[in-house]
C-alpha cells in the first residue's frame, strides 16, 4: 500500500496526490494508494496515518509524504520500519510553521482552520534527529523550493537515495516525470525503466 500524506494547508486535491493517484488506477493498482484529509493536528494526523496503516507489513507499506507531509512520513517510517519518499519536506516544521499559528485557510477549498500553539509542541515530539536506514528513504529536493531549504533536506538524510531537481518550486511542478521512479521505490511495477 503506498500511503501518501501531504503538506501543511493542502489535501487530497493537490497536484502531486493526484499525479500518484492517476498513475496507481492506470496500473490496475487504485486500491492500494490512499491519500486522507489530515487533521490540522501532527497527533491526530500520525494516529490517522496509523490506523490507516494498521495490518500493513512494513515490507508492503510505503508512505510518499510532501512538505509536512514529508516529515510525518520520515516519523512513521522510523516508527513502523517501512519505506518513504520525501517530496521537498519539512525539516524544522516547529520552526517553520510558528508564524501560521491562528486561523488560516486550506489551499484547496479556502476552508477556515485553526492552527493552534499546542500544534508546535506536537510536531516537536515527532522530530527524528537522525535517520536509521538510508536505503529506506528517498528524496526529491528542488532546489527552486520558494518555502523550504533544499540543502536542509539534503543534509537530514544523509546516505538515502536523492534526486535534487535544479530548479522547479515547492510544489515541484514537474512531478508527473518523476512519478514511475517514486512507484518504483515503492515496490510498484510501472513498466518504465528504472
Amino acid at each position: 500500500m503506498i500511503l501518501y500524506l501531504h503538506g501543511f494547508r493542502s489535501s487530497p486535491q493537490s497536484f502531486k496526490a493526484r499525479v500518484l493517484a492517476q498513475r496507481m488506477e492506470a496500473l490496475g493498482r487504485a486500491s492500494e494508494y490512499r491519500c486522507p484529509q489530515l487533521p490540522a493536528s501532527p497527533r491526530e494526523a500520525i494516529a490517522l496515518a496509523r490506523e490507516i496503516a494498521a495490518g500493513t507489513t512494513p515490507d508492503e507499506l510505503c508512505l510518499v509524504g510532501s512538505s509536512l507531509g514529508g516529515y510525518y512520513a520520515t516519523h512513521l517510517a522510523e516508527a513502523l520500519g517501512c519505506r518513504a519518499v520525501l517530496l521537498n519536506p519539512a525539516v524544522q516544521p516547529p520552526r517553520d510553521l510558528e508564524k501560521y499559528v491562528g486561523v488560516t485557510t486550506a489551499y484547496h477549498s479556502n476552508e477556515r482552520f485553526e492552527f493552534k500553539r499546542e500544534y508546535i509542541d506536537e510536531l516537536k515530539s515527532l522530530a527524528v534527529e537522525r535517520i536509521s536506514l538510508p536505503q529506506r528513504y528517498f528524496l526529491i529536493a528542488a532546489t527552486g523550493d520558494e518555502v523550504l531549504d533544499w540543502q536542509e533536506m539534503v543534509a537530514h538524510y544523509p546516505g538515502a537515495r536523492h534526486i535534487v531537481i535544479n530548479g522547479s518550486d515547492h510544489g515541484i511542478s514537474e512531478f508527473a516525470d518523476y512519478a514511475d521512479r517514486v512507484l518504483q521505490f515503492c515496490g510498484i511495477e510501472t513498466g518504465s525503466p528504472r
